[in-house]
């Protein structure tokens, strides 16, 4: 396995700047980061788990040799792939989280390997607000098991957080990871009353009692925002304590809302990933981050990006960039060179896989210095 010394040389020998937890970039030309998506599953059927996200060992079999193949020839420079999906199984072996049943591979620190001999950094990827498993083994900290927000930041979740963080820092080599969803219960979740578990978080953050009819406006804000950067904080030391070196980006649509907006904790992260289409989210975000924080913008996941107009313009050229797609049945999306092959005018259409199969092609021709179209 590479050692980081060797890696670091490597970078260098291809005319990377590699300053490991500082928000530079490896290679020049910016960040092209890539993952390709195990969090979700839309099935054609029925439904074969108790929610969207993808049933455990779906896609066990995934070949990480392939994967950073596809990855390589995309053009992307950052892969970010999975330590732990909101299924709540991790994609390493023998670590604090089970892995996702019968998986082939110890894949995320196999990913780390070949990216490195790729020249590539590795990321991986936790959930803060969603876990299946965790909801599952923890009935009483938890508003069920939906496809959505159901955690609230307890004591006892923040410990098994910053305990499945720490542990795959700690053993599978990663370079960093992005923490996603660091967002309250969803609304509609407390609407039949808050869980016992929130109360008392409640209580403990505020220092006042829980109201009998639900906390007024500007306490629930309060709480909800104390309760993000507590997560943060833990996020943030967990994966410090282990390795100061390791980037902490963070995944958001919408730095303007309430909860997060002004907040001083967003001054400590690494990158931050603006998931909207919406330029107007990542202007605010990156108003509101600090100076040493890299922006990404997402251009494929949504139905709303579109790739081409977004690298047609040249306002935008110089900006980090993202994207995300669900895979196919292999466990990886169509070959790279069918997306190089067709372009993005390959791909019409607005529904199913068309979107993000269109916006895909445009990336892997940019990511590749070819014309977009």
């Amino acid at each position: 396995m590479n050692t980081r010394r060797s890696f670091l040389m490597t970078a260098s020998a291809l005319g990377a700047t590699a300053l490991w937890g500082k928000p530079q970039l490896p290679p020049p030309g910016g960040i092209k980061a890539f993952c390709i998506d195990f969090n979700w599953h839309h099935e054609d059927g029925p439904k074969t788990w108790i929610n969207a996200f993808a049933r455990p060992g779906l896609w066990a079999d995934a070949n990480p040799e392939q994967h950073v193949e596809w990855y390589h020839a995309l053009g992307a420079n950052v892969i970010q792939t999975f330590a732990v999906s909101c299924n709540g199984y991790a994609w390493y072996k023998g670590g604090a989280v089970p892995p996702q049943p019968g998986l082939k591979y110890d894949f995320l620190p196999e990913m780390v390997r070949l990216g490195h001999k790729r020249g590539m950094l590795v990321t991986g990827y936790f959930c803060a607000g969603a876990n299946t498993k965790f909801a599952q083994d923890h009935p009483s900290l938890s508003y069920g098991t939906p496809g959505n927000l159901h955690i609230p930041f307890t004591d006892e979740y923040l410990a098994y957080l910053s305990r499945s963080i720490a542990d795959a820092v700690r053993r599978t080599g990663l370079d960093g990871f992005m923490i996603d969803w660091i967002w309250n219960p969803a609304p509609e979740l407390r609407k039949q009353g808050w869980i016992e578990a929130e109360k008392k978080l409640y209580m403990q953050l505020t220092g006042k009692p829980f109201p009998s009819a639900g906390p007024a406006a500007s306490d629930l804000l309060e709480y909800e925002r104390k309760a993000i950067e507590r997560c943060w904080r833990a996020v943030r030391k967990a994966a410090k304590d282990e390795r100061k070196d390791c980037i902490l980006w963070l995944s958001c649509n919408n730095l303007t809302a309430p909860t997060v907006n002004g907040a001083d904790w967003l001054k400590d992260v690494d990158w931050v990933m603006n998931e909207s289409p919406d330029r107007a989210f990542f202007n605010a975000a990156r108003q509101a981050v600090g100076p040493q924080t890299r922006m990404l913008q997402c251009l494929v996941g949504w139905v709303q990006h579109d790739a081409a107009t977004y690298l047609s313009d040249r306002t935008t050229q110089g900006i980090d960039l993202y994207g995300f797609a669900e895979p196919r049945a292999n466990s990886l999306p169509l070959g790279v060179e069918e997306y190089l092959k067709r372009g993005p005018q390959g791909f019409p259409g607005a529904t199913g896989t068309a979107p993000n199969d269109r916006n895909i092609a445009t990336l892997a021709r940019f990511y590749n210095g070819r014309p977009l179209l």
